[in-house]
């Protein structure tokens, strides 16, 4: 990787101010329901406190929309990231300002603060000047841990670098780009990517993108309907993008003159309504009843994905394959994460971007067996799609 590192730097008695994303999910207690992304930024901010620094970890929570709403506090989470370092964080009452400043100064080699909600702010958002000068203050180096927010140009992520000598990304931002570059730039061939999700408007850029690269393109989710109206289909009362047909019809042509090879599925499970205990059947994609939705890719699919991931080295996956938060609707999802298990432990490099996939592949107990499961749903996709991320080129070149 060509930007600077944590590994890179001196970290004794300095104040490292670290950029994480503990953009988390509370309960109606206010209590941390997920700690998945606190629990991936700790490597980073253990190598802090061993090589003696003192980390000042900032983060956005929710969308506060620049105002501070106490349901929207990081206390909770300065809670349980002192339960998972086992020593005490600190935590400040505001992100900037006197009070902060002084209690940066305070900190001693080894300690641990965390900063109240950046979004509290609107200037985080807006990247304003001194909003990210008023961060940096009272710091010596800053680390960027946060991918999930790298494909944003804030404040926090961006504008805050041009208060540093040095700026380097942390571990868990070099592990999300690590395992998402070597699989775009230099993927082990065969190289299988699985789209699914609602929606093709969301991923036109990285259907693009991954059309030079990828050997196979399986896709799923509510997406394969527009490319079946395409196709002149009938799907029933299925989900369709009706502005994204003729685009649909563009990128199935496309494909004909591609290396890689479009895979659409066979047969779907379609329900008589989209909600639970629905009455469902599966049917081959050309018999779509008219009075009915689909709503998850059908067993010959799952088997004809399968066939096809069994050779492959390395598989990307961004999207599921059908609504899997309703049970019933669940399968191929779960099918296709549980078989990606199987082939990771086979030698296959599987990488899952953020998002729904990476929490079907948690709600299924799969997290552990995958190469990499990405914490960032939207900087992923960009990054899929080709783009270069505003929090990464900020950092400091090696």
């Amino acid at each position: 990787m060509a930007k600077l590192s944590i590994s890179d730097l001196h970290l004794k008695g300095k104040n490292v101010l670290v950029r994480v994303d503990f953009n988390v999910p509370l309960d109606e207690k206010l209590q941390v329901s997920d700690d998945f992304r606190i629990r991936e930024a700790l490597p980073t901010i253990q190598k802090i406190i061993k090589d003696g620094g003192r980390a000042i970890l900032c983060s956005h929570l929710g969308r506060p929309k620049g105002k501070r709403v106490d349901s929207m506090s990081l206390k909770p989470v300065a809670d349980r990231l002192s339960r998972l370092l086992g020593k005490p964080v600190k935590f400040a009452p505001d992100c900037i300002g006197q009070e902060v400043l002084a209690m940066k100064q305070k900190l001693q080699d080894g300690e641990v603060m965390l900063l109240e909600n950046l979004r509290f702010y609107a200037e985080e958002e807006k990247n304003d000047t001194n909003f990210a000068k008023a961060l940096a203050e009272g710091c010596h180096v800053y680390v960027n841990d946060a991918f999930g927010s790298a494909h944003r140009a804030h404040a926090s992520t961006e504008g805050v670098t041009k208060y540093f000598k040095q700026s380097a990304a942390g571990f868990l931002m070099e592990k999300e780009l690590k395992y998402l570059g070597e699989a775009l730039e230099k993927p082990k061939r065969p190289f299988v990517t699985i789209l699914g999700g609602a929606k093709i408007s969301g991923k036109i850029d990285v259907i693009a993108n991954l059309m030079n690269k990828a050997d196979y393109l399986l896709i799923g989710g509510g997406m394969i309907f527009t490319f079946f109206k395409a196709q002149g289909k009938q799907i029933g009362k299925s989900l369709l993008e009706e502005d994204r047909i003729t685009m649909a019809s563009e990128l199935l042509n496309s494909f004909k003159s591609s290396k890689c090879k479009l895979v659409l599925p066979v047969d779907v499970m379609v329900a008589d309504k989209v909600e639970a205990g629905a009455k469902t059947k599966v049917v081959s994609v050309d018999n779509i009843p008219t009075d009915m939705a689909g709503v998850d890719i059908g067993p010959q699919t799952i088997a004809k994905f399968k066939e096809i991931l069994k050779d492959a080295k390395t598989i990307v996956w961004n999207g599921p394959m059908g609504v899997f938060e309703i049970p019933d609707f669940a399968k191929g999802t779960e099918e296709i994460a549980r078989y990606l298990a199987e082939v990771t432990g086979k030698g296959a490099i599987t990488v899952v971007g953020g998002g729904d996939s990476a929490a079907a592949v948690k709600k299924f107990g799969l997290d552990n067996k995958l190469s990499h499961v990405s914490t960032g749903g939207g900087a992923s996709l960009e990054f899929l799609e080709g783009k270069v991320l505003p929090g990464v080129a900020a950092l400091t070149e090696k």
